[in-house]
């Protein structure tokens, strides 16, 4: 039985508005290294929604990696931090409890408007806060996407869709380079 490499989150993860999401993408590489790829995400799923249905979306995989990717829908659709925060605790320790697999929470990408931008970084930190107390693999996205955008002359516009907390294809491959050196170096030890 092949290992699974799970991915649980909300409308960036599920791919919303494209034809291949972030998974799609990184689904041959890491097939090709053994794994099942399993994607169980939904259009518009926030934290709450990955605690709710936890039993059926995640432990029945029992996956040996599990990259939790919550925060825009969080974000947007008002969750407060203080539950956003509580909600990712009780999923990694729901997860180490059952299978223990490896734990990759990634942030999302950066906003141009800075009155969003100051918001979505508020669930970043705390992404960041729950990695660092519980010793989870974190990916700061947001800091690799504003590299990568600087480096190439782009702009946010070039990387998502009209509605911009979602990503288009272009996006979404970026998105899959940003998490490469950890699930890399997370699917090599297992």
């Amino acid at each position: 039985m092949k290992p699974v490499l799970l991915i649980r989150g909300g409308s960036i993860a599920c791919g919303a508005g494209v034809s291949r999401a972030y998974g799609d993408i990184l689904r041959p590489r890491y097939e090709a290294l053994g794994f099942e790829v399993v994607n169980r995400s939904r259009k518009g799923d926030n934290s709450f929604d990955g605690i709710r249905t936890f039993d059926e979306d995640i432990a029945p995989f029992t996956p040996r990696v599990l990259l939790i990717h919550f925060g825009i829908d969080d974000a947007f659709f008002p969750v407060y931090r203080s539950e956003f925060k509580e909600n990712l605790v009780r999923m990694v320790r729901r997860a180490r409890e059952l299978f223990d697999p490896a734990l990759v929470l990634p942030t999302s990408h950066t906003f141009d408007d800075p009155y969003e931008m100051d918001a979505v970084h508020i669930y970043y930190r705390t992404i960041r806060e729950v990695c660092l107390d519980l010793g989870c693999e974190m990916i700061a996205v947001h800091t690799w996407w504003a590299g990568y955008l600087h480096e190439h002359g782009l702009e946010n516009t070039g990387l998502v869709q009209r509605d911009a907390r979602l990503l288009n294809a272009r996006g979404h491959e970026v998105f899959a380079q940003a998490l490469v050196p950890v699930l890399d170096r997370v699917t090599a030890v297992i």
